[in-house]
């Protein structure tokens, strides 16, 4: 379908990638992968011939079509949603015009036998084309891609200019995809959908006829999706069958023959040397000497094999800790004129918790995250920030907390304190800021320097409650896998709103559901609130409502079947547990008031300044000191008789093997 021969692109001196080949056949799910400015977009536009290659070339099959989702994209002016999804007459168009001039060819009698056989093929291709995409379910299926991509009935017949971004990209994919092109060229297609829309395209992707050509730092989706790998790296176009976790482990298998291959032939180089230097002077053995400097000669050098290339590499300093309670929504209300997006939210978050905010685009989970933060006002109710902690917030916007005209150093310095320019200057470069890119003023920056500014920006702060509205945006998948290492090493609190699975299974503890003004917590991963989800979906039934595919064997289906009955019991479990938790989340934090009095008073005691005057100063502190002691004794046995209860509940839970009702 696609060949493409030797390809090389260069950017100034430096070679963006050389000699790249690569096939793309029929039906293909292809994963294209590499770190940022790898040339990935770049490798997209050849294919498109949109951009020239300095060498090499690319060569079609005639009459191939081509569906390219970009990363910006405007939405047209005078169509509706429904009217630009619906508008593949170009494509019907152009399928009319080459079935015009094969039916042509056809009748053309000089016409060689094998030439004749590819142009019948090719017109029964093209009316099986026409058919269905002149079909009287044109409409229908234009509403099917639309709602599974997140559309609701009601904005189908608003105006296509008036979409947002992300929302028009959206737009633009669900016409790419009803046009069902030979090559779905895709260019990060999951940066603007939410978790439902994602588990859509996913499941669509993977049953088109289309093949497909997919950028993407999302490994869940690559995983399910694509069943090869093309990766650039130094230049070099690496490829792999398999999807995402194949491609790592042959990647590491092949990084170790390099390195072993490489080491072998630096000690035989090294071993010829040693007997070239001792023997080329003396006459019995200049002969052999001589030998062995042609046979060097002649030896084709092996390169050490290239690493990942430079990536982010930092850990959150060990923040101070907090209290038990670090915050609380209560009865917290938000409207934006006749907007209501809450009506009365209650929400507690412990020290400790890592909860992952999902839901629909649109539903309000960055709009909660801002309130927990302090950033946006309450309409009504109350938002407490708890004993002790301190507020990082990362916005999904970076230039919201950037100023324009700052360069990165003037950012970080804003914040640093009288921390050393060169101290700076080395965070910065830990964040892949070096040399004179730390003077770049921020509104020249890229998406990715952005995102990595306002992280080293938040690393100074030193925040015990990390509030990140999708941290992994504009990140490749090392940088990704560098800040999950970060967050997994924290020790304090984290509230974070991220649709890469991957990224929320490894850290999430807790997921909050947000869904028409509403939220609820699951106790979990995303794996075990997506089991209970779909058991929800399906009426309640026990058995969850999507059929295997067709192959999957049966210890799968076991394993599925047992993550999801044990995400029930644990959410049962945190039901049962919740009264318990609520007397002993009282209980601790006014044994927290009162150590604290207690500690105020030993201070007092402690001071000579308080022996000075005479009175009954001392002996009414003698008095109080008792009697707060005595409270801390009492509240501290109320705190471990229910901490034990609450162990026995749990133990008891476990050991009855009880199973949801």
């Amino acid at each position: 379908m696609i060949a493409v021969q030797g390809v090389s692109k260069f950017l100034g001196q430096r070679d963006l990638f050389r000699k790249v080949s690569f096939n793309i056949n029929p039906g293909e799910k292809i994963g294209l992968i590499g770190t940022n400015g790898a040339g990935k977009t770049t490798l997209f536009h050849i294919l498109l011939d949109e951009v020239e290659p300095d060498d090499g070339v690319v060569a079609k099959c005639g009459g191939m079509r081509l569906g390219h989702l970009p990363q910006q994209w405007t939405p047209p002016q005078d169509k509706t949603v429904l009217g630009h999804a619906m508008d593949i007459h170009e494509e019907i168009l152009r399928l009319r015009e080459e079935l015009a001039l094969v039916q042509e060819a056809l009748q053309d009698e000089l016409e060689a036998v094998e030439r004749i056989h590819c142009l019948a093929h090719r017109q029964s291709q093209i009316l099986e084309l026409l058919e269905h995409m002149e079909g009287y379910d044109l409409e229908a299926r234009a509403n099917r891609v639309l709602a599974g991509l997140g559309f609701r009935p009601e904005t189908l017949d608003r105006p296509a200019a008036t979409l947002s971004g992300g929302w028009a990209m959206r737009l633009e994919l669900a016409r790419l995809l009803l046009s069902e092109p030979d090559l779905l060229l895709l260019d990060e297609p999951t940066n603007h959908l939410d978790l439902a829309s994602l588990l859509w395209l996913e499941q669509y992707l993977i049953t088109t006829r289309s093949a497909l050509l997919l950028i993407s730092h999302d490994r869940a989706f690559l995983n399910s999706v694509v069943n090869r790998i093309l990766e650039l790296e130094g230049g070099e176009l690496y490829e792999y069958s398999g999807n995402y976790e194949d491609y790592l482990r042959e990647k590491a298998l092949r990084l170790e023959i390099q390195q072993a291959s490489y080491e072998n032939q630096q000690t035989q180089i090294r071993q010829m040397e040693r007997f070239i230097e001792k023997n080329r002077v003396r006459a019995s053995t200049a002969k052999r000497a001589q030998s062995r400097m042609k046979a060097l000669d002649r030896m084709e050098i092996m390169d050490a094999p290239a690493g990942d290339g430079p990536s982010i590499h930092f850990a959150f300093p060990e923040p101070p800790r907090s209290g038990r309670r670090v915050l609380e929504l209560s009865a917290a209300r938000k409207t934006y004129g006749d907007n209501v997006v809450y009506a009365g939210v209650n929400l507690v978050v412990e020290r400790g918790d890592r909860i992952a905010f999902v839901g629909e685009n649109g539903a309000g989970k960055s709009t909660l995250l801002k309130m927990l933060a302090g950033v946006e006002e309450l309409s009504g109710g109350q938002c407490v920030v708890g004993h002790g902690a301190v507020l990082g917030y990362y916005a999904q916007h970076h230039w919201e907390q950037l100023h324009p005209d700052w360069t990165a150093l003037q950012e970080v310095a804003s914040v640093a304190g009288d921390m050393a320019q060169s101290t700076l200057r080395g965070l910065l470069g830990a964040f892949l800021f070096r040399g004179d890119d730390v003077l770049k003023r921020v509104t020249v920056l890229s998406g990715g320097e952005k995102a990595r500014l306002t992280l080293c920006k938040l690393l100074l702060h030193r925040p015990n409650v990390l509030l990140l509205d999708e941290p992994t945006n504009h990140l490749d998948i090392p940088s990704r896998d560098v800040l999950e290492k970060a967050m997994k090493d924290f020790t304090g609190t984290i509230l974070f709103i991220s649709h890469d699975r991957h990224f929320i299974n490894a850290i999430a503890n807790k997921v909050l559901a947000v869904q028409n003004g509403t939220i609820e917590l699951f106790p979990g991963s995303f794996s075990d609130y997506e089991t209970i989800w779909k058991a929800r979906l399906d009426g309640g039934n026990s058995e969850p409502r999507s059929v295997p595919a067709e192959g999957a064997s049966r210890s799968k289906i076991q394993e599925q079947e047992r993550r999801r009955l044990e995400a029930e019991r644990r959410n049962d479990l945190y039901r049962l547990k919740r009264p318990l938790q609520k007397q002993l989340d009282g209980v601790e934090s006014t044994l927290e008031k009162a150590q604290t009095d207690l500690d105020r008073i030993n201070a007092q005691l402690a001071d000579p300044t308080t022996y000075q005057g005479g009175g009954n100063r001392v002996q009414e502190l003698q008095k109080t000191h008792e009697e707060c002691r005595r409270k801390v004794q009492e509240l501290t046995q109320q705190w471990e008789d229910l901490a034990l209860e609450l162990e026995r509940l749990e133990m008891e839970f476990l050991n009855n093997g009880h199973s949801p009702s």
